[in-house]
């Protein structure tokens, strides 16, 4: 074990950074994610969505994707498997599962284009707000993004699986807190990113 009075020494083996390998398992489960994305799209619209047997193995790939993504993070943040490519990749993954899931609800009939599209206006405003304001600071995602991740997932599953009768006003029900979860956390992220391009402004003028 290296003495801690070398650490730090220049031209000590502690002060070299290994690259971290884009090849790791957090970003192998990233992009599992994405490739589960159109085969869940074809199980959910196969048969027009008539087939309960489809519409359960859609469910199924829906749960595991969105099962990867709690891990892959995780794995990335435990083991510093932390690279940029999870850092674009993974949010495309959460888009495309989310998306792919709400448009093909819609295209079936099963859920009102406006609930899909308010939704997907959040997530694009959000992603379009952070590149706006990435030269002022990060916006860190806090646990109204997370509940709502959570809310969705849940709202989404009652929608795709053959339920009977008596759940739709639950799955309703659900998937309204999901819409009210969602312009809510969008709404406090605008704040956020105002805020933080008003002090970043201020920053440089102070400068």
């Amino acid at each position: 074990m290296a003495n801690s009075d070398d650490r730090g020494i220049p031209g000590h083996a502690d002060d070299v950074t290994e690259p971290v390998p884009v090849l790791n398992v957090a970003n192998v489960l990233t992009v599992l994610r994405i490739l589960i994305v159109p085969v869940f799209l074809v199980a959910l619209l196969i048969e027009d969505g008539e087939s309960t047997l489809w519409r359960i193995t859609a469910g199924a790939l829906f749960i595991l994707a969105a099962v990867t993504d709690r891990y892959d993070g995780h794995l990335a943040r435990k083991h510093g498997l932390i690279t940029d490519f999870g850092k674009i990749a993974d949010p495309i993954a959460d888009k495309a599962l989310m998306g792919g899931a709400l448009i093909g609800l819609s295209i079936l009939g099963d859920l009102s284009w406006w609930v899909t599209g308010i939704i997907l206006f959040r997530e694009l405003g959000i992603t379009l707000l952070r590149f706006w304001v990435i030269r002022h600071g990060v916006m860190p995602a806090g646990r109204g993004g997370k509940l709502k991740t959570v809310v969705q997932i849940v709202a989404i599953c009652f929608f795709i699986f053959p339920l009977p009768a008596w759940v739709d006003p639950i799955s309703v029900t659900l998937m309204a807190a999901a819409v009210l979860v969602t312009v809510a956390t969008g709404l406090d992220y605008v704040v956020q990113a105002l805020r933080l391009r008003r002090d970043g402004l201020s920053g440089q003028a102070s400068n």
